[in-house]
């Protein structure tokens, strides 16, 4: 099994920025690609980003260009860099980790609010 543990989240103003950490721990080596979705109120989870263990990554057309994820595999740790925020950011956000069996493990949420 893989635990996780997300931390960051918080309430900014339009345009600010953020930086969400996801740590892994439990099954390490099973791990294959991390990232993290959102999900808004009334809304489904989407994607936000993710990225494999060798590092390929993808993201949502909503933010691309404003967030970068990146993973330091020596921490066993996912970021999710966002600046320029704006209020259709505001949601909970999750981490996830996907593992090589196919099974996806979940993050408890973050939530960030972004006020105009």
């Amino acid at each position: 099994q893989v635990q996780l543990v997300e931390s960051g989240g918080g309430l900014v103003q339009a345009g600010g920025s953020l930086r969400l950490s996801c740590a892994a721990s439990g099954s390490i080596a099973s791990i294959n690609a991390m990232g993290w979705y959102r999900q808004a109120p009334g809304k489904q989870r989407e994607l936000v980003a993710g990225i494999t263990s060798g590092g390929s990554t993808n993201s949502a057309d909503s933010v691309k260009g404003r967030f970068t994820i990146s993973r330091d595999n020596a921490k066993n740790t996912v970021y999710l860099q966002m600046n320029s925020l704006k209020p259709e950011d505001t949601a909970v956000y999750y981490c996830y980790t996907l593992v090589w069996s196919g099974y996806i493990y979940w993050g408890q949420g973050t939530q960030v609010t972004v006020s105009s």
